[in-house]
């Protein structure tokens, strides 16, 4: 069987290419599979974050994958389709998180679903965080050309249903990370930071977004006692001065780490090893990979009742979720979190979660999906 996976592989970096080398080496184990990736991603005018290429510095699974879209140039779809046919895919597996993506990645869909090749789609979001006029028909279109989804939360095959009632689809959580190494010891990990002994460490982890409520957080930092130290790491979309007045007005310089730029993955261990908790404080979500990264070091995770965020911690027992997006309770969110002191229960249960929701059982996931759809076509 040849799967072609058309989406974001090395040399980009974030999220998106690590969930995608991590599912690719989970399906490389037993179909042939081969990657494709864009020749442009984004525009760097339209690109917020410093770079969307990895530097030499950055220790990443190097997939081997051939550059074939331009999401902004429609000259490139037929190209890349044409590139895709001549692999003779069975499966063409695409990834999809955002309406800017819908035209290229939905050209080449259509074309290849002419070809009576199956088309699936991993779902991150449906309907995008910042919303722009003109999204649900980009969505719609995308959609359309798919035979089957995997969503990855209640969230997106809610909105999924709302925007395509008769799709076919199976739901997995976002699997756990594996690749950033191992957890070193809390004391190596906060002498190496720089982060105090002795405090109950918070982690506000990933790329720095306005819907994901950083100046919540900080201002519970503020209605915290002085025995609590947050660390803010990940890149900016836009710019973090915004957060740096709130910092130096709420005048908690002292009980804050910040490191504004993009995480290493080498990096990573030392974050969540340093750290008590990992709080979202996210004033919209779907589901999140950094629930992922925090559970691959054992980290329970405190987060917002937005999204799917308590489908992913409140049945399999791994956190604590906080009513609303509020600093008052999400202060009184933490405080309950360090009282109670279920670390151990929550670790023990993030172990079982990290057994269901592996890569293996994910593309095995997938590859039900498509044998079901293949049937279904032949019917």
């Amino acid at each position: 069987m040849n799967i072609a996976y058309l989406s974001t592989f090395y040399p980009y970096r974030g999220g998106i290419a690590q969930f995608n080398a991590s599912l690719y080496r989970a399906l490389e184990k037993k179909y042939n599979i081969k990657a494709f990736t864009f020749l442009r991603q984004y525009p760097e005018i339209l690109f917020p974050g410093k770079s969307q290429l990895v530097s030499s510095n950055d220790n990443v699974d190097i997939v081997p994958s051939l550059k074939v879209l331009d999401t902004i140039n429609p000259v490139s779809f037929s190209r890349a389709t044409n590139k895709i046919l001549e692999f003779r895919p069975d499966l063409l597996l695409t990834k999809f998180w955002m309406p800017f993506f819908a035209p290229s990645l939905g050209s080449v869909s259509k074309k290849l679903k002419q070809k009576n090749i199956i088309n699936i789609s991993i779902l991150d979001n449906v309907l995008p965080h910042e919303k722009k006029v003109g999204d649900i028909a980009l969505i719609k279109y995308f959609l359309n050309q798919q035979h089957g989804f995997i969503v990855m939360s209640d969230t997106v095959k809610d909105d999924l249903l709302s925007l395509k009632p008769n799709a076919k689809y199976e739901k997995f959580y976002h699997p756990i990370y594996d690749h950033f190494g191992h957890k070193v010891s809390k004391e190596d990990a906060r002498r190496s930071l720089k982060i105090p002994l002795d405090k109950n460490v918070l982690l506000f982890f990933g790329f720095i977004r306005d819907y994901k409520g950083l100046d919540l957080l900080l201002k519970a930092m503020k209605l915290l006692p002085d025995n609590y130290h947050l660390i803010i790491a990940g890149e900016v979309y836009g710019n973090f001065d915004k957060y740096k007045d709130l910092i130096n007005r709420l005048n908690i310089q002292n009980r804050v780490t910040v490191e504004a730029r993009y995480i290493r993955d080498s990096e990573v261990p030392y974050f969540f090893s340093a750290s008590d908790v990992c709080v979202l404080p996210y004033k919209s979500a779907t589901q999140s990979g950094i629930v992922a990264i925090s559970f691959q070091f054992n980290l329970p995770v405190i987060a917002t009742d937005v999204g799917s965020l308590k489908e992913m911690l409140v049945p399999t027992n791994t956190g604590l979720i906080v009513e609303k997006p509020d600093a008052n309770l999400l202060s009184q969110g933490i405080i309950k979190y360090f009282v109670e002191n279920k670390k151990e229960q929550y670790k023990n249960n993030i172990d079982a979660y990290k057994v269901n929701y592996s890569w293996d059982n994910l593309a095995n996931t997938i590859l039900k999906l498509y044998s079901n759809l293949t049937l279904e076509m032949q019917i």
